[in-house]
């Protein structure tokens, strides 16, 4: 091998050393005390973590460890998790705050399929592990088979046990989001873009408020004539309809495909989810569907999750 491909190898393997390095400080080990373990970032300069919500169970409080600490535990409050974007929120005890290093957060909405990043994670507590990778999906839809289901980032970054909650960085060590699990070969992460929201909901509120239906339905294509004159290719059809909820008493039938809430497409069960926020809980809100091939808008109120 000659030295200019000798130099331009270590280069890279320098650059990956030092993000590791710059990342490291960030990232903390998560226990529940229990069997369960995995990864979180140090948020803010307050002492607050964010990790997934999997990774914490149904406790109320956690211990969290840090390799710069030599893997001293401190307590940490649970301040709030959503199941259905898989965060956690927490508030570290006795931590001396003007030590912690919180990450650098990056703009996750800039990244682009091929780009190089990193997975992070401290599993053990003591000593910070590293993975690597391309992104081969920079906002994926999952159609609702997971939890975070709907805008991931994927990547061909192998993450191993004790890897969720931990961050997904760019080349300048900047966060790109958390990952959150292992599925198909492929690394799963919940964006930075959308960890932010989610993270002042959990502070403010302890969880986020979620709008409900009460029906069970799946992506269907819809015939070619029917998509072109609304625009839209898909649909949701309905499967079955609860009793005495928003889309019984709004009229919702099985066999009707779902096209839009309030005039915004849904395609799949994550545009429903992204669209069922706390803005139309109470609030009667138009559902349009299609029953047989005609058009028909519903009035339904959804609630509170």
């Amino acid at each position: 091998m000659s030295s200019g491909k000798s130099n331009s190898l270590q280069s890279i393997s320098d650059g990956i050393v030092e993000v590791v390095r710059k990342v490291s400080p960030s990232v903390v080990q998560v226990s529940n005390g229990r069997r369960g373990f995995g990864s979180g970032v140090i948020w803010d300069n307050e002492g607050r973590i964010l990790t997934n919500a999997h990774v914490i169970g149904r406790a109320t409080e956690v211990q969290v460890a840090f390799s710069e600490n030599e893997g001293k535990s401190y307590q940490a409050k649970v301040l709030g998790q959503d199941r259905f974007s898989d965060v956690a929120l927490l508030q570290i005890e006795g931590a001396e705050k003007a030590k912690l290093r919180p990450i650098s957060k990056g703009d996750s909405t800039k990244l682009s399929t091929g780009q190089f990043v990193l997975a992070l994670a401290n599993p053990f507590g003591e000593k910070v592990s590293a993975t690597f990778g391309i992104v081969t999906n920079a906002s994926a839809t999952l159609d609702g088979r997971m939890p975070w289901s709907g805008n991931v980032i994927v990547t061909d970054a192998k993450l191993n046990p004790g890897y969720s909650g931990g961050p997904l960085v760019d080349v300048s060590g900047e966060m790109m989001g958390m990952n959150a699990a292992y599925f198909a070969n492929r690394g799963i992460a919940i964006p930075v873009s959308s960890l932010v929201d989610t993270a002042k909901s959990l502070l403010v509120e302890g969880g986020i408020k979620r709008a409900y239906l009460g029906i069970v339905s799946d992506t269907i294509s819809l015939p070619s004539e029917v998509a072109e004159e609304i625009k839209q290719e898909e649909g949701l059809i309905v499967y079955s309809v609860e009793s005495g909820t928003p889309a019984k008493k709004g009229g919702v039938a099985v066999g009707d495909i779902v096209v839009k809430l309030n005039s915004k497409p849904i395609t799949n069960f994550y545009d429903l989810r992204r669209l069922l926020t706390s803005e139309v809980i109470g609030k009667p809100t138009v559902l349009s569907v299609l029953r047989g091939e005609k058009l028909t808008e519903l009035i339904v109120t959804p609630t509170e999750v």
